[in-house]
């Protein structure tokens, strides 16, 4: 049995759709990496058909654009010396090289990208980036963490045909054939263990199991689950988490030329990416509309979290308008989507923070994005996360 809260499968991969378009689209982008061994091997079980593509990365740096996804782009880059060109990619070489990310654990990355990298890199690129990722939490993220994104970033890049939530919809199509059963729009109410049971109650009937796996973020699972103890609970929610907020502008022509993922540099702006969907993706299958993502990752307090699509849009319009003074003007629409417990923040601690899979309560497991370190949270992890539990229970079996 599967229950799940939303009226679709998929979680922070969802996707919605339109009349005049022949894909969904995923309320935050997404993509994979061709190194995504797990689900893209899930993928070929499934027998859904991937797209692989190599598209434009930049970096926007003093009112421009500049490429900065190869080797032969760095070298081109016109903001730093010769030198310190050499630097970055000589260590981003190296950090693609180590394989044991342990060496990295107790250090925090900013301090070593500025020694190995040069100050001038760093105040330009990593500093900012930073920043605009994890804010007031940016000069205490793990070095592991950097090594991670760096070790698996591929310059080619993956997607499902149809979308992910056509690919999260052919899974769940699967599943039932082999006799599962899933439960939409069914949120549970509360997890418990009795004298002989794993009992979950939903707001229409009580089920009883002989084992659970919740994949839900710790704190909620920490707030439904009856008999955990204080300190448990304690412990699996001390990871500090950012929301995930996602503007989506639907216009007529495209926003920018190629790029299909921009790194925002200037700390005056106020969203941290651009992901032109549709500079990945052909927009044939989106009716020839053209998608542009506005991400940003948010502490739970932050005003831009009070604030609907249109006031934000009108609070990122200048800004929008820096890159593309006329995007206005094909406007057609625009959606908004938030997303708690997007991004948990990996500081030189975290090791000691993770959750493991066997909670207190007998046969009540715990599996999410927490639990990936130190890479960072992806379908593909959330995959390999699940054949990681589902050996433990047929062992523990």
């Amino acid at each position: 049995y599967i229950f799940e809260k939303e009226s679709n499968l998929g979680g922070l991969a969802a996707g919605f759709s339109s009349p005049h378009w022949q894909w969904t689209l995923e309320k935050g982008y997404h993509h994979w990496f061709t190194n995504d061994e797990t689900i893209l091997k899930l993928a070929k079980e499934i027998n859904h058909e991937v797209v692989i593509k190599r598209p434009r990365t930049d970096i926007f740096i003093n009112g421009k654009r500049y490429a900065f996804d190869s080797a032969f782009s760095l070298l081109k880059f016109p903001y730093l010396s010769l030198i310190d060109r050499l630097k970055v990619g000589l260590f981003v070489v190296f950090l693609k090289l180590v394989n044991n990310y342990k060496n990295f654990e107790g250090r925090k990355a900013l301090p070593w990208i500025k020694k190995y990298m040069g100050e001038e890199a760093t105040n330009l690129i990593w500093n900012p980036l930073f920043q605009g990722k994890f804010g007031k939490f940016k000069d205490s993220i793990a070095l592991t963490w950097f090594w991670a994104r760096i070790k698996k970033r591929t310059s080619w890049l993956a997607f499902p045909k149809g979308g992910f939530q056509t690919f999260a919809d052919n899974l769940g199509e699967h599943i039932k054939k082999m006799g599962g059963e899933i439960f939409l729009n069914t949120s549970v109410k509360s997890v418990k263990r009795d004298d002989e049971y794993c009992v979950i109650e939903t707001e229409r009937k009580k089920y009883q199991f002989d084992k659970v796996i919740a994949t839900l973020p710790s704190s909620v699972f920490a707030k439904i689950t009856q008999g955990l103890p204080k300190e448990y609970s304690k412990g699996i929610t001390s990871i500090p988490h950012l929301y995930a907020q996602v503007l989506i502008l639907i216009l007529k022509e495209p926003f920018m030329d190629k790029t299909y993922w921009l790194n925002i540099t200037d700390s005056s702006f106020p969203f941290l990416v651009l992901a032109e969907h549709t500079n990945f993706m052909d927009s044939k299958y989106y009716g020839g509309q053209h998608i542009l993502y506005i991400g940003n990752y948010l502490t739970p307090n932050h005003p831009y979290l009070k604030m609907n699509a249109e006031k934000l849009l009108k609070e990122f319009d200048p800004f929008l308008k820096k890159i593309n003074p006329t995007y206005h003007l094909s406007l057609i629409t625009y959606h908004l989507f938030v997303s708690p417990f997007a991004q948990p923040v990996v500081t030189t601690d975290y090791p000691n923070l993770i959750p493991t899979f066997k909670t207190p309560l007998k046969n009540i497991f715990l599996a999410n994005l927490d639990m990936v370190y130190p890479w960072d949270r992806g379908t593909n992890y959330a995959v390999e996360l699940g054949e990681k539990v589902a050996k433990l229970i047929d062992e523990d079996t």
